[in-house]
Protein backbone atom coordinates (compact mmCIF):
# COMPACT_ATOMS: atom_id res chain seq x y z
CA UNK A 1 0.00 0.00 0.00
CA UNK A 2 1.20 3.25 -0.83
CA UNK A 3 0.06 7.27 -0.83
CA UNK A 4 -3.21 7.71 -0.19
CA UNK A 5 -4.43 4.48 0.26
CA UNK A 6 -6.43 3.67 3.22
CA UNK A 7 -7.49 0.09 4.25
CA UNK A 8 -10.99 -0.59 6.15
CA UNK A 9 -12.57 -3.78 7.26
CA UNK A 10 -15.07 -3.42 3.65
CA UNK A 11 -12.81 -2.24 0.86
CA UNK A 12 -9.75 -0.58 0.34
CA UNK A 13 -9.39 3.05 -0.57
CA UNK A 14 -6.98 3.79 -3.26
CA UNK A 15 -7.94 8.00 -3.60
CA UNK A 16 -10.51 9.98 -1.22
CA UNK A 17 -13.03 12.34 -3.07
CA UNK A 18 -10.34 15.12 -2.33
CA UNK A 19 -8.01 16.77 -4.77
CA UNK A 20 -4.63 15.75 -5.90
CA UNK A 21 -4.42 12.29 -4.20
CA UNK A 22 -2.45 9.39 -5.23
CA UNK A 23 -2.75 5.81 -4.14
CA UNK A 24 -1.84 1.91 -5.23
CA UNK A 25 -1.82 -1.28 -3.92
CA UNK A 26 0.52 -3.95 -4.97
CA UNK A 27 1.26 -7.45 -4.57
CA UNK A 28 5.01 -8.57 -3.31
CA UNK A 29 5.43 -11.79 -5.08
CA UNK A 30 5.88 -12.16 -8.45
CA UNK A 31 3.02 -13.47 -11.24
CA UNK A 32 4.97 -17.00 -12.32
CA UNK A 33 2.34 -17.90 -14.53
CA UNK A 34 1.99 -17.42 -18.30
CA UNK A 35 -1.44 -17.46 -18.78
CA UNK A 36 -3.81 -15.79 -15.97
CA UNK A 37 -6.96 -14.06 -15.30
CA UNK A 38 -7.48 -11.36 -12.91
CA UNK A 39 -11.09 -10.35 -11.52
CA UNK A 40 -11.90 -6.95 -9.60
CA UNK A 41 -14.61 -5.43 -7.91
CA UNK A 42 -14.48 -1.48 -7.59
CA UNK A 43 -16.24 1.17 -6.85
CA UNK A 44 -15.41 4.74 -8.59
CA UNK A 45 -17.80 7.81 -6.87
CA UNK A 46 -18.30 11.05 -6.47
CA UNK A 47 -20.77 13.88 -5.42
CA UNK A 48 -20.58 15.51 -8.74
CA UNK A 49 -22.37 14.48 -11.91
CA UNK A 50 -20.38 16.88 -14.36
CA UNK A 51 -16.85 17.09 -13.10
CA UNK A 52 -14.87 14.37 -11.81
CA UNK A 53 -11.87 12.33 -12.37
CA UNK A 54 -9.21 11.29 -12.91
CA UNK A 55 -9.35 7.63 -12.64
CA UNK A 56 -7.77 4.46 -12.20
CA UNK A 57 -5.70 1.54 -13.37
CA UNK A 58 -4.77 -2.33 -13.57
CA UNK A 59 -1.23 -3.07 -13.74
CA UNK A 60 0.95 -6.14 -14.56
CA UNK A 61 4.53 -4.38 -14.61
CA UNK A 62 7.82 -4.94 -13.93
CA UNK A 63 8.21 -1.89 -11.85
CA UNK A 64 5.91 -1.58 -8.78
CA UNK A 65 5.50 0.55 -5.90
CA UNK A 66 6.54 3.95 -7.98
CA UNK A 67 4.39 6.74 -7.56
CA UNK A 68 3.93 8.72 -11.18
CA UNK A 69 1.66 11.04 -13.51
CA UNK A 70 0.07 7.86 -14.50
CA UNK A 71 -2.95 7.24 -12.38
CA UNK A 72 -0.82 7.55 -9.91
CA UNK A 73 2.00 5.23 -11.11
CA UNK A 74 4.99 5.82 -13.24
CA UNK A 75 5.36 6.71 -16.40
CA UNK A 76 7.89 4.67 -19.14
CA UNK A 77 6.79 1.20 -17.03
CA UNK A 78 7.63 -1.72 -18.45
CA UNK A 79 4.60 -3.66 -19.25
CA UNK A 80 0.68 -3.72 -18.88
CA UNK A 81 -1.71 -1.00 -18.08
CA UNK A 82 -5.44 -1.08 -18.35
CA UNK A 83 -6.68 2.50 -17.40
CA UNK A 84 -10.35 3.04 -16.48
CA UNK A 85 -10.03 6.82 -17.16
CA UNK A 86 -13.02 9.28 -16.31
CA UNK A 87 -12.04 12.74 -17.14
CA UNK A 88 -11.54 14.42 -20.60
CA UNK A 89 -7.77 15.76 -20.95
CA UNK A 90 -8.13 16.07 -24.79
CA UNK A 91 -8.77 19.52 -25.70
CA UNK A 92 -10.16 18.38 -29.14
CA UNK A 93 -12.68 16.10 -29.77
CA UNK A 94 -12.44 12.29 -29.12
CA UNK A 95 -14.16 9.34 -31.03
CA UNK A 96 -15.29 8.22 -28.03
CA UNK A 97 -16.94 9.31 -24.72
CA UNK A 98 -15.72 9.16 -21.14
CA UNK A 99 -15.47 6.97 -18.82
CA UNK A 100 -13.27 4.78 -21.09
CA UNK A 101 -11.17 2.39 -20.47
CA UNK A 102 -7.98 1.29 -22.69
CA UNK A 103 -5.31 -0.96 -22.35
CA UNK A 104 -1.09 0.20 -23.05
CA UNK A 105 1.43 -2.49 -23.51
CA UNK A 106 4.97 -0.79 -23.01
CA UNK A 107 8.61 -1.92 -23.06
CA UNK A 108 9.91 1.01 -21.23
CA UNK A 109 10.50 3.38 -23.69
CA UNK A 110 7.04 4.86 -24.76
CA UNK A 111 5.44 7.75 -22.43
CA UNK A 112 1.62 8.02 -21.70
CA UNK A 113 0.17 10.99 -23.12
CA UNK A 114 -2.06 12.08 -20.04
CA UNK A 115 -2.83 15.53 -22.30
CA UNK A 116 -4.32 12.78 -25.19
CA UNK A 117 -5.79 10.63 -22.73
CA UNK A 118 -3.47 7.93 -23.80
CA UNK A 119 -5.20 7.40 -27.36
CA UNK A 120 -2.13 7.42 -29.59
CA UNK A 121 -0.40 4.66 -27.15
CA UNK A 122 -3.77 2.15 -26.80
CA UNK A 123 -3.57 -0.68 -28.53
CA UNK A 124 -7.96 -1.05 -27.69
CA UNK A 125 -10.54 -0.05 -25.99
CA UNK A 126 -14.42 0.66 -25.12
CA UNK A 127 -16.35 3.12 -23.75
CA UNK A 128 -17.81 2.09 -20.02
CA UNK A 129 -20.31 4.17 -17.59
CA UNK A 130 -18.75 2.33 -14.22
CA UNK A 131 -19.31 5.71 -12.21
CA UNK A 132 -21.68 6.25 -9.18
CA UNK A 133 -23.49 2.77 -9.57
CA UNK A 134 -25.63 1.80 -6.71
CA UNK A 135 -24.66 -1.66 -7.55
CA UNK A 136 -21.56 -3.88 -7.57
CA UNK A 137 -19.20 -3.20 -10.41
CA UNK A 138 -16.68 -5.29 -11.90
CA UNK A 139 -13.50 -6.00 -14.58
CA UNK A 140 -11.67 -9.21 -15.60
CA UNK A 141 -8.61 -8.92 -17.42
CA UNK A 142 -7.60 -12.14 -18.80
CA UNK A 143 -4.30 -13.03 -20.46
CA UNK A 144 -3.83 -16.24 -22.21
CA UNK A 145 -2.41 -17.45 -25.81
CA UNK A 146 -1.09 -14.32 -27.05
CA UNK A 147 -4.22 -12.81 -26.05
CA UNK A 148 -5.52 -10.06 -24.07
CA UNK A 149 -9.15 -9.62 -23.17
CA UNK A 150 -10.88 -7.35 -20.42
CA UNK A 151 -14.83 -8.45 -19.72
CA UNK A 152 -16.70 -5.74 -17.68
CA UNK A 153 -20.07 -6.66 -15.22
CA UNK A 154 -21.22 -3.11 -14.72
CA UNK A 155 -24.88 -3.60 -15.68
CA UNK A 156 -26.10 -5.47 -12.79
CA UNK A 157 -26.85 -8.05 -15.05
CA UNK A 158 -24.49 -10.78 -13.27
CA UNK A 159 -22.99 -11.55 -16.84
CA UNK A 160 -19.64 -10.84 -18.00
CA UNK A 161 -19.60 -8.43 -21.42
CA UNK A 162 -16.54 -7.95 -23.83
CA UNK A 163 -15.22 -4.65 -23.50
CA UNK A 164 -12.08 -5.44 -26.35
CA UNK A 165 -9.98 -8.28 -27.02
CA UNK A 166 -6.48 -8.08 -28.78
CA UNK A 167 -4.76 -11.09 -30.36
CA UNK A 168 -0.70 -10.71 -30.57
CA UNK A 169 0.01 -9.28 -27.07
CA UNK A 170 3.05 -10.87 -25.64
CA UNK A 171 3.87 -10.58 -21.66
CA UNK A 172 6.58 -12.69 -20.06
CA UNK A 173 6.05 -14.00 -16.78
CA UNK A 174 7.93 -12.71 -13.21
CA UNK A 175 5.45 -8.74 -13.33
CA UNK A 176 3.92 -7.81 -10.64
CA UNK A 177 -0.06 -6.76 -10.32
CA UNK A 178 -0.71 -3.35 -8.78
CA UNK A 179 -3.70 -1.45 -8.89
CA UNK A 180 -3.62 2.84 -8.72
CA UNK A 181 -5.81 5.42 -8.48
CA UNK A 182 -5.57 9.63 -9.16
CA UNK A 183 -7.04 12.68 -9.06
CA UNK A 184 -6.23 16.37 -9.59
CA UNK A 185 -8.24 19.32 -9.85
CA UNK A 186 -11.04 16.91 -10.56
CA UNK A 187 -12.37 14.00 -7.82
CA UNK A 188 -13.50 10.84 -7.61
CA UNK A 189 -13.36 8.18 -4.52
CA UNK A 190 -11.83 5.27 -5.70
CA UNK A 191 -12.30 1.63 -3.77
CA UNK A 192 -11.40 -1.80 -4.29
CA UNK A 193 -13.24 -4.64 -3.10
CA UNK A 194 -11.62 -7.91 -4.09
CA UNK A 195 -9.00 -8.50 -6.33
CA UNK A 196 -8.48 -12.31 -7.05
CA UNK A 197 -6.25 -14.05 -9.57
CA UNK A 198 -7.17 -17.45 -11.29
CA UNK A 199 -4.31 -19.61 -13.02
CA UNK A 200 -5.40 -20.66 -16.65
CA UNK A 201 -4.37 -23.89 -17.90
CA UNK A 202 -1.05 -23.78 -20.03
CA UNK A 203 0.49 -25.79 -22.83
CA UNK A 204 3.36 -27.25 -21.42
CA UNK A 205 5.03 -27.29 -25.32
CA UNK A 206 4.57 -23.57 -25.46
CA UNK A 207 8.14 -21.89 -24.54
CA UNK A 208 7.28 -18.95 -22.08
CA UNK A 209 7.73 -15.83 -23.59
CA UNK A 210 11.10 -13.85 -22.10
CA UNK A 211 11.28 -11.08 -23.90
CA UNK A 212 10.19 -7.18 -24.18
CA UNK A 213 6.55 -6.47 -23.47
CA UNK A 214 5.34 -6.17 -27.09
CA UNK A 215 1.83 -5.51 -28.62
CA UNK A 216 -0.08 -4.51 -32.62
CA UNK A 217 -0.84 -0.94 -32.12
CA UNK A 218 -3.84 0.35 -34.06
CA UNK A 219 -3.53 3.13 -36.75
CA UNK A 220 -2.85 6.29 -34.76
CA UNK A 221 -6.03 8.61 -34.22
CA UNK A 222 -4.41 11.35 -36.22
CA UNK A 223 -3.72 8.52 -39.26
CA UNK A 224 -7.24 7.33 -39.21
CA UNK A 225 -8.38 11.06 -38.92
CA UNK A 226 -6.11 11.89 -42.64
CA UNK A 227 -7.64 8.90 -43.99
CA UNK A 228 -11.26 9.73 -43.02
CA UNK A 229 -10.10 12.97 -44.15
CA UNK A 230 -9.92 11.71 -47.62
CA UNK A 231 -12.38 9.57 -47.56
CA UNK A 232 -14.61 12.03 -47.19
CA UNK A 233 -13.24 14.29 -50.04
CA UNK A 234 -13.19 11.54 -52.63
CA UNK A 235 -16.88 10.46 -51.87
CA UNK A 236 -17.74 14.06 -51.61
CA UNK A 237 -15.95 14.44 -55.17
CA UNK A 238 -18.02 11.63 -57.00
CA UNK A 239 -20.90 12.80 -55.35
CA UNK A 240 -20.05 16.61 -57.25
CA UNK A 241 -19.68 14.31 -60.65
CA UNK A 242 -23.15 12.22 -60.06
CA UNK A 243 -24.78 15.63 -59.33
CA UNK A 244 -23.35 17.25 -62.09
CA UNK A 245 -24.18 14.21 -64.69
CA UNK A 246 -27.42 13.77 -63.27
CA UNK A 247 -27.93 17.81 -64.06
CA UNK A 248 -26.67 17.38 -67.52
CA UNK A 249 -28.85 14.35 -67.56
CA UNK A 250 -31.53 16.17 -66.87
CA UNK A 251 -30.99 18.77 -69.62
CA UNK A 252 -30.66 16.85 -72.08
CA UNK A 253 -34.00 15.43 -71.48
CA UNK A 254 -35.34 18.68 -71.48
CA UNK A 255 -33.65 19.46 -74.60
CA UNK A 256 -35.09 16.27 -76.40
CA UNK A 257 -38.43 16.87 -75.33
CA UNK A 258 -38.32 20.80 -76.09
CA UNK A 259 -36.84 19.66 -80.28
CA UNK A 260 -40.01 17.32 -80.46
CA UNK A 261 -42.11 19.97 -79.34
CA UNK A 262 -40.73 22.28 -81.55
CA UNK A 263 -40.21 20.26 -84.16
CA UNK A 264 -44.49 19.00 -83.71
CA UNK A 265 -45.35 22.58 -84.11
CA UNK A 266 -43.17 23.33 -86.95
CA UNK A 267 -44.87 20.22 -89.02
CA UNK A 268 -48.04 21.18 -87.75
CA UNK A 269 -47.47 25.48 -89.17
CA UNK A 270 -46.92 23.27 -92.74
CA UNK A 271 -49.82 21.34 -92.72
CA UNK A 272 -51.83 25.02 -92.33
CA UNK A 273 -50.27 26.49 -95.98
CA UNK A 274 -51.26 22.76 -98.10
Amino acid sequence: MMGSTLVTKAYISLTPNLQGQQGAMWNNARCISSNWEVHIQFKVHGATRSWFGDGMAFWYTQERMETGPVFGNQDYFTGLGVFLDTYVNHDEPHNHQHPYISAMVNNGTQSYDHDKDGTHNQIAGCEAQFRNKNYDTYMAVRYEGNTLTVLLDITNKKEWQECFSVEGVKLPAGYFFGLSAATGDVTDQHDVLFFKFYELSTNKDVPHYEGLPEAPLPKPPHVKEEEDKKKKEVDMFWDIVVSVLMIVGTLCVFAVILFCILHKNRLDTKKKYY
